[in-house]
């Protein structure tokens, strides 16, 4: 009550003199106030907006519920917090700090960090762009995901729909304020009406009324707002022209990456053979198919009927277990397409920078169906070369770079990123 009485005073002193708003004046300010309060309260830690946070950074690693090539995330918050309490400084706040840069909490000596550091050979990205909101949202959707996202299934709402799952609580923030902002108006409204009561009873010269939407003023700032809203919706449909995020085409034999590389752990290099050695990586052949279906005829999910369109493309007879002389090579649909004029070198990320496939292709162990994971927009590919260090302990291929090499040993750079050589002038993609 002594809250409402001060938010009442302060209220009142705001609105014009001679107009005593009543109490439901004051209640429906106060709401608006609230409100706004409460969604700068939720801005923060939204499992929703986590989601899409996670499947664009962390997917690629780790799952909530088992060990991937990190460990599995849920508990990591209490983990941190009661184990990594280091300088007086709270273990979700170092879990933070983990997070933008593992390197530092070992740096300082944190013992959870020194702990974990050598979990796994595969060294951690870093996520310097993150902030701690974004942060915060991403550990919320840890501790506490959506029923849908703890499914094992790979559904139609869960391919590339990191935007969706991003945008949806912007949404709900824009629809609020909308109404928010309408609701302002219509108070306003209200007290200049009351005003202009209170002033005629009083005997004051009156101005004459102009209606909202003959005054110049809202007209000049509804031009603008509509001018402004117009102008991103043409850029950013313009940006997104011949992107491909989400796209997954039927193919003609219903391949399963989730049995071949999940279940029965068939490296991806086996069949995608010149991903290390070639500016592009190939389909595989139906031959590459045969040096295990001349075997295994029947599969757990389709039985005989997809890997007999194998035979056939093959010309391979099951019974004599011969071939024939008029092998076809099957028809796949490609899914990850760059556009003419973008350079890029399959072997130069795997071989040289070492990049696992999951970081641009998802979690592709997990998918029955192929889709394209990740948005492959330049600002994309900036944004892993701005972040991303390279490695020089034993890479020959970056001997030429001695000054930063140098550096590095000496301790005065931390690290070195695909940025500092260059990785981000225009000429190392475009022709």
């Amino acid at each position: 009550m002594q809250f409402y009485n001060i938010m009442t005073k302060l209220i009142r002193s705001q609105v014009p003199q001679g107009f005593q708003p009543n109490n439901l004046f004051v209640i429906a300010l106060f709401t608006v106030l609230f409100s706004f309060s409460f969604i700068g309260a939720n801005a923060q830690g939204d499992p929703k907006s986590g989601q899409g946070l996670f499947k664009s950074n962390c997917a690629s690693c780790h799952k909530l519920n088992e060990k991937l090539t990190g460990p599995a995330l849920t508990g990591v918050v209490e983990r941190w917090e009661s184990g990594a309490k280091h300088q007086g400084i709270d273990g979700k706040v170092w879990l933070h700090r983990w997070i933008k840069n593992w390197q530092d909490p070992v740096a300082a000596g944190n013992p959870y960090a020194l702990k974990i550091q050598n979990y796994d050979p595969s060294v951690m990205n870093q996520f310097p762009q993150l902030t701690d909101a974004q942060i915060d949202d991403i550990l919320a959707y840890v501790q506490n995901p959506p029923v849908s996202a703890t499914a094992a299934k790979t559904t139609v709402e869960t391919k590339g729909a990191d935007a969706e799952d991003s945008m949806f609580p912007t949404w709900i923030l824009i629809v609020t304020l909308t109404v928010l902002v309408a609701i302002i108006f219509s108070l306003n409204r209200v007290g200049n009406s009351l005003q202009r009561m209170a002033d005629e009873k009083a005997g004051e010269t009156l101005d004459e009324f102009v209606p909202f939407y003959k005054n110049s003023k809202l007209r000049i700032v509804g031009g603008l707002i509509v001018a402004i809203v117009v102008f991103f919706i043409l850029v950013s449909n313009a940006t997104a022209l011949g992107r491909q995020q989400g796209y997954q085409p039927e193919q003609p034999i219903k391949f399963s990456h989730k049995l071949h590389a999940g279940t029965n752990k068939i490296e991806c290099q086996y069949c995608h053979t010149s991903a290390d050695k070639s500016k592009h990586s190939n389909i595989p052949s139906i031959s590459t198919c045969m040096n295990c279906h001349k075997v295994i005829n029947k599969g757990p999910k389709y039985g005989t009927s997809e890997i007999a369109k194998i035979y056939k493309y093959a010309d391979f007879n099951l019974d004599t277990k011969t071939y024939g002389n008029n092998p076809k090579p099957v028809e796949w649909i490609r899914i990850h397409n760059l556009p003419d004029h973008v350079y890029f070198n399959h072997s130069q990320h795997v071989s040289v920078g070492g990049i696992a496939c999951q970081t641009c292709h998802g979690p592709i162990q997990e998918m029955e169906e192929v889709y394209q994971y990740a948005p492959l927009s330049m600002g994309w590919c900036i944004n892993c070369h701005r972040n991303t260090e390279v490695n020089f302990d034993g890479n020959k291929y970056y001997t030429i770079y001695q000054k930063y090499a140098k550096a590095k040993a000496e301790g005065k750079m931390k690290g070195v990123t695909v940025e500092n050589i260059g990785g981000t002038e225009c000429q190392k993609c475009h022709y």
